[in-house]
């Protein structure tokens, strides 16, 4: 089977109904291709928060400073709960853990949460806990596209679908 036709897909576990957030909610996503997909077993789920041993529910976390994932791997930033905890480290392990099950897996492309400090494909929060979106990616997108994995985020399952054809 061609790789590209029949790859896998990592995905966020929350996208597939999995109540696996901070608060404890899911953010399902409905889409045919998404069904699909997941019908002929292409998905592979993952949360790397949950994967790297946080609670559900668990205080909110951002990058600080108005950075992104890319600048938490080069340790420029920081990843910080609502309470003020550093929690770096265990947002790298599970980006790590997402990506050595997406090789585990020959996934070549992922379908991530928008927004969040892990899975944000496009923006993540600035950081001040006030709900104030940037550009940027979360430290789990970031380390994949380090690694030629496709990134998109839940609103862009068109354009993978159409990569995917």
């Amino acid at each position: 089977m061609d790789k590209v036709m029949g790859g896998r897909i990592l995905v966020s576990a929350c996208l597939l109904g999995r109540p696996v957030r901070y608060d404890g909610s899911a953010r399902t996503t409905r889409h045919p291709a998404l069904a699909q997909w997941q019908r002929d077993g292409r998905l592979i789920s993952i949360c790397p928060e949950v994967t790297a041993g946080f609670s559900i529910p668990r205080p909110p976390a951002e990058i600080a400073g108005g950075r992104s994932g890319e600048a938490v791997l080069t340790g420029a930033a920081r990843v910080v709960e609502a309470t003020g905890k550093d929690v770096t480290a265990a947002y790298i392990a599970g980006a790590h853990a997402a990506l050595a099950l997406a090789r585990e897996h020959d996934c070549r492309f992922a379908l991530l949460t928008e927004g969040s400090p892990s899975c944000g494909s496009g923006f993540v929060h600035d950081g001040t806990f006030a709900g104030r979106r940037q550009a940027g990616a979360g430290v789990t997108a970031a380390l994949l596209r380090r690694h030629g994995i496709e990134v998109y985020a839940e609103t862009g399952i068109d354009a993978l679908a159409a990569r995917l054809a």
